[in-house]
């Protein structure tokens, strides 16, 4: 007969996503695992195999989940300078309030642990950035068209800056920082990017 499975692999793995998110894969072992899903060993091994495997699954459900939506977001907005100084509103808020805060970003996290050097969890990493820093790109593409960049304020470069001002603003959220010294750093690096106001 069919193995049939007694649980929602959906709900685990959400489980899961929140408990390496929270406490890194370094530092959770396959125990707690057990006991924050409830499920058996042979279940989850069965369903998703090792850990590593379910913590590269995590962190694919991490990227989807929650990173994709808001690249998405930033890259289709049409306001340029603003939506992005949103984007970093809202990360902020994320990061230092509500349900995860001091969670920092899972993928950040995994850039400053020892797992980054899995080459698989690597092309996550490197995916990650990409989409990031390309949706950082065509907000300022877009602020560009509108006169919104200061003179010689080159969108890509821009852009690589503001993907590491994202990747600060969650190393630095999950070590206590406040949310009020985030945002007047990403405060001043956007004032140098964009045109000044006229008198």
């Amino acid at each position: 007969m069919p193995d049939i499975k007694h649980f929602d692999p959906d709900a685990t793995l959400d489980t899961v996503v929140r408990l390496f998110w929270q406490q890194g894969v370094a530092t959770t072992g396959i125990q707690d695992i057990v006991t924050a899903t409830g499920l058996n060993r042979s279940s989850l091994y069965a369903t998703f195999g090792g850990k590593q495997e379910l913590y590269l699954t995590a962190l694919r459900r991490y990227l989807e989940q929650r990173s994709q939506p808001m690249f998405r977001r930033l890259a289709q907005d049409e306001r340029g300078l603003p939506a992005i100084a949103e984007f970093f509103d809202g990360l902020i808020e994320a990061r230092c309030s509500g349900e995860y805060a001091r969670w920092g970003c899972m993928v950040s996290n995994a850039h400053a642990g020892a797992e980054n050097g899995d080459p698989d969890v690597r092309a996550i990493l490197d995916r990650h950035h990409q989409e990031l820093r390309d949706a950082m790109y065509a907000a300022l593409v877009t602020a560009e068209a509108a006169g919104q960049l200061a003179a010689g304020a080159a969108p890509g470069a821009a852009a690589d800056l503001l993907a590491l001002l994202a990747y600060g603003v969650n190393l630095r959220s999950r070590a206590g920082a406040e949310a009020k010294a985030l945002l007047r750093t990403v405060t001043v690096a956007l004032e140098s990017i964009g045109r000044p106001a006229a008198a």
